[in-house]
């Protein structure tokens, strides 16, 4: 049998019941990895999967990785070897087997030691609030002064990854955003025991009835309290052309679902694991436990994220070497074709 798939069966949760029922029922089980699309009008990008001796089971499935696929050479190439026990202690992803073995070695011996930790043992990771209107919640400090909101029932937030540049969102980062006057106001009233008569006039205009209408603010009693704000200790990117950056909250600064908030365990320093965070042992484990999205982009998900391998000591520079290699192998298939 042999199958063109959706390229996430190299890393997608609900790829792994298909490849074990596939070893459970066939004694050979190929995957063909290519890295230039196969159908380049398409927005879907794809690998191949053959399978061969019904009947029968395996322990092994073999991974092949091509630039290109000629028709004849794809269909007829062997691929690595990798066992099904080998492939599972990765989290039952293929991803990971694109790099090469002495990569993977060093990362496993590292990742597994006492010299490494994960970040879900340091943090918790979630997203921000869901609005439900970002254009009705979200306020320019000259739309604030205008309409009289109080100072206090506006917090400062974090819309886009694309926010997320140097060390930290401090002071002088919300004052370019002032001078910019950015829409970044949140209106937060959860703490509000009455609703000043400014806040009531904003909230019976049309654009309010407007945000009322929509479904997640007609959810929610009252509509207008949006829920799951918080400051977080650090900002990390939700999605990424490069690495995902995280960013240290010096601001108290809130944020929305577009990026993550990342809340340390017993007053850890949010200073040490942004350095930490930048680590190549880091850097090559969010590409491992991240995925691919359509035009080179890598998403990590709040469970991706937790399982993030973080150094506890400095890994040894000729690891760090070869830690950059695999980042840019993984990297490079992420389909940007």
């Amino acid at each position: 049998m042999a199958f063109v798939v959706p390229a996430e069966i190299g890393h997608a949760p609900y790829a792994a019941p298909l490849l074990e029922w596939f070893a459970a029922h066939f004694a050979d089980l190929r995957v063909v990895a290519v890295r230039e699309k196969l159908f380049p009008e398409l927005s879907e990008d794809v690998w191949l999967l053959f399978a061969d001796g019904y009947g029968s089971r395996t322990e092994h499935l073999k991974l092949a990785a091509l630039e290109s696929f000629d028709g004849v050479r794809g269909c007829g190439v062997e691929g690595e070897g990798c066992s099904l026990s080998e492939w599972r202690r990765w989290g039952r992803r293929l991803r990971p087997m694109l790099l090469p073995s002495d990569c993977r070695a060093a990362y496993r011996a590292v990742a597994d030691s006492s010299r490494a930790t994960s970040l879900g043992s340091l943090a918790q990771v979630g997203i921000g609030y869901v609005s439900g209107d970002n254009a009705f919640f979200h306020l320019r400090p000259s739309e604030a002064a205008r309409l009289d909101i109080p100072a206090h029932m506006l917090r400062p937030s974090v819309r886009s990854g694309k926010q997320l540049k140097g060390d930290a969102i401090d002071a002088a980062t919300l004052a370019a955003w002032q001078r910019d006057d950015a829409p970044h106001l949140l209106l937060d009233l959860n703490a509000a025991s009455s609703l000043p008569d400014a806040v009531r006039r904003y909230l019976d205009t049309e654009a309010g009835q407007e945000a009322q209408r929509r479904y997640k603010c007609r959810k929610r009693d009252p509509w207008y309290v949006v829920p799951n704000v918080f400051a977080p200790d650090l900002f990390l990117s939700y999605m990424s052309s490069r690495s995902p950056a995280m960013v240290e909250n010096r601001a108290q600064c809130v944020c929305t679902n577009a990026v993550h908030g990342v809340r340390l365990h017993n007053g850890s320093s949010p200073s040490d694991l942004r350095l930490r965070w930048r680590n190549p042992l880091t850097q090559l484990s969010c590409e491992i436990e991240g995925h691919p999205l359509g035009g080179g982009v890598l998403k990590l998900e709040p469970r991706e994220a937790l399982r993030v391998v973080i150094p506890n000591e400095e890994v040894l520079p000729e690891l760090n070497l070869a830690f950059r290699e695999g980042t840019d192998v993984l990297s490079q298939w992420r389909h940007r074709g």
